[in-house]
Order: structure tokens, then C-alpha cells, then sequence
């Protein structure tokens, strides 16, 4: 738990209206079961196009129960289900009949610990691209670059491309990773705490990289970070736990409007360090 003199400094930046983006997807009425558990409920929440959206709250509160349920990924959890509707462009990717292998790759993951295949740094790129049935080596190498290069990557192994993907250091490990994701040209990529495991160095690159990332893509981030979230965010989620530990959003809102002016005690209470 954070003191109760803790600040949190947002960034001077513009903060978009939410009037002036567009929204990629949409979260209606959603609520989360593991068999009878019911994880996260009825959670109303837009994310808007090439904008870095941030979950925060405490732990046990569903933010990553959230984030996977952008891109189906509780699928592969025996006994998940979900109610309600997660639209993007404005379809339901839980619709009978949904491409769940395209979803995943219009709406990338990269996790909170760096997760390299153990193969060489050109492969784990090119990965993605071999399962979409690409085998033209051209335009492979020229996606591999241009993916690296996105991550922030290709100075520090161009010359290396075959030496393992694990043999990098965390943070380097980390932009790979997101170099893999990109690959496959998703349209929103999702974060589940990916600076956690770094050092302060590694976690500033990811995060000047976010900044860059979304001039292209849709971004939506879980952080236990409160700087982080204010650092990077343009819009933030708080969730926290009722009674019966099922996650519900207490606030939403631009991330400086909610950092500074939030509507509810509940959330100025977090965000002060109060509890958490």
C-alpha cells in the first residue's frame, strides 16, 4: 500500500476530449464468470481509437479478466464465460460464428513477463507471419524490420537476427515481444502490466514507446502504477471490489480529469494512496 502522502504528477500533455476520437471498441454490460465465480460485472466502457487507455485499481479487482476479454482470451480457461457484448467497429467478437484466431490478431497481447519463443530474434517476428501463410522471404524481412524498427529494436540487433530472443535483456526482450505483435498488423494491442518485470531505464523505453505505438495503434494498459497510468494514459478505467470480490468500474474518464478531479471519493482515495 501506497503512504497516504503519495502524489501522483500527470503529464502537462493534452488530454483529448473524448468527443475527438473515435471509438475502436466497446464494452457493454460486461460480466466475467470462472464457473460460478463472477470475476468482474456489468462493465459499461468505451476505448477510443489511437488512444493508450489504463485499468487501475487493486489487486483482485479484474483489470486483467478485463484486458483478456477484449481479445477472447479467457476462452482458454476451462470454465469462463462471459455476458454482455465486446464490439469492435462495432461487431461483437463473442457473436456465434467469430474468427476467434482473426480477433486475436486484429487485437494483440503482449504479457506482463517478457515471453520470447526460444528461437532466433528474425523468427519470433516472423512467427505470426508464417501461421498467416506468408512465405515470400522479401517481404518478410521487410515486416521484421519495419516491426523492430516500430519497437524501438532494430540499432541493437540488426546484426544479429539469428542470435536467440532470449538471450536479450529484459527490456529488449520486452520490445520484441511487442515487435511480435505488431507484426501481424493488429489494430489495438493490449498490455497486461508489460514494465512490471523491468527495471526504471527498460520501463521509460516501453513507455516512450506507447507514446509512439499509438499514432498507430489502439492501446489499452493494466498498470498497478499510478505515475505510469498518468504518464501514459489518455484515458483511465478505475475498478474496484464489492463485497462479494466481483470487480466493477467506479470511474472512467480523461486520465488528467480523473487524476485530479475525480468524481468519486472511492477513486480519490486509490489514487491518494489511501488504500489499495
Amino acid at each position: 500500500m501506497q503512504p497516504e502522502t503519495a502524489v501522483v504528477k500527470v503529464s502537462a500533455g493534452a488530454q483529448p476530449a473524448a468527443a475527438e476520437a473515435d471509438t475502436k471498441m466497446l464494452i457493454n454490460g460486461v460480466s466475467v464468470y470462472y464457473k460460478a465465480f463472477r470475476a468482474i460485472k456489468e462493465i459499461d466502457l468505451p476505448v477510443y481509437e489511437n488512444r493508450v487507455t489504463a485499468f487501475i485499481g487493486p489487486s483482485g479487482c479484474g483489470k486483467s479478466t478485463l484486458l483478456r476479454s477484449l481479445n477472447r482470451m479467457n476462452d482458454l480457461i476451462p470454465g469462463a464465460r462471459l455476458e454482455g457484448e465486446v464490439l469492435l467497429d462495432g461487431e461483437n467478437i463473442y457473436a456465434p460464428g467469430q474468427d476467434v484466431v482473426d480477433i486475436r490478431r486484429r487485437v494483440g497481447m503482449v504479457f506482463q513477463r517478457p515471453n520470447p519463443f526460444p528461437m532466433s530474434v528474425y523468427d519470433n517476428v516472423a512467427f505470426g507471419l508464417r501461421l498467416l501463410g506468408l512465405r515470400k522471404k522479401s517481404v518478410m524481412d521487410e515486416i521484421v524490420e519495419r516491426s523492430l524498427r516500430a519497437a524501438a529494436l532494430w540499432e541493437h540487433v540488426k546484426d544479429n537476427l539469428g542470435q536467440s530472443g532470449m538471450a536479450l535483456s529484459g527490456g529488449q526482450q520486452q520490445r520484441l515481444c511487442i515487435a511480435r505483435a505488431i507484426a501481424v498488423e493488429p489494430e489495438v494491442i493490449l498490455m497486461d502490466e508489460p514494465t512490471s518485470a523491468l527495471d526504471p531505464v527498460a520501463t521509460l523505453t516501453i513507455e516512450d514507446l506507447i507514446q509512439t505505438l499509438k499514432e498507430k495503434f489502439t492501446i489499452v494498459i493494466v498498470t498497478h502504477n499510478m505515475q505510469q497510468a498518468a504518464r501514459v494514459s489518455d484515458f483511465t478505467a478505475f475498478l474496484s471490489m464489492d463485497d462479494d470480490r466481483a470487480g466493477y468500474l467506479v470511474e472512467y474518464g480523461p486520465t488528467m480529469e480523473l487524476f485530479t478531479n475525480p468524481r468519486k471519493k472511492l477513486t480519490e482515495d486509490y489514487i491518494t494512496g489511501r488504500f489499495g
